[in-house]
């Protein structure tokens, strides 16, 4: 029996490989790449990489969840991922949001 993941206009049958998702923190402090990627120029820049390496989803994340990071303001974090959504949405590739806010849920979606 195949198994297959829906994303939006994209899919995957999960019996014939690994689905690998590249994450994309566009955060002045995050954990994992030191905020390296929180100007649209090196987000875009980044993501392209990712492409070529080949990433199958791009995960993108505009709040830190390092421990003891403080919460980001819903205005600043959508500031955050939209530009890098919008500027995403054809590089072939399906995209996620990492956010726990419906706000910026709703707005990824529409995006």
């Amino acid at each position: 029996m195949h198994q297959y993941l829906h994303c939006g206009r994209f899919g995957f049958q999960l019996d014939r490989k690994a689905v690998v998702m590249g994450i994309l923190n566009v955060t002045p402090d995050s954990f994992s790449d030191g905020g390296n990627f929180n100007s649209l120029e090196f987000a875009l820049s980044h993501a392209e990489a990712m492409v070529e390496q080949g990433v199958d989803i791009i995960d993108i994340g505009g709040e830190s969840t390092r421990p003891g990071s403080p919460a980001v303001a819903l205005d600043e974090e959508l500031r955050r991922v939209m530009p890098v959504l919008y500027a995403l949405r054809e590089i072939g590739k399906p995209l996620s949001i990492d956010t726990y806010k419906p706000e910026v849920m709703r707005e990824a979606i529409i995006a």
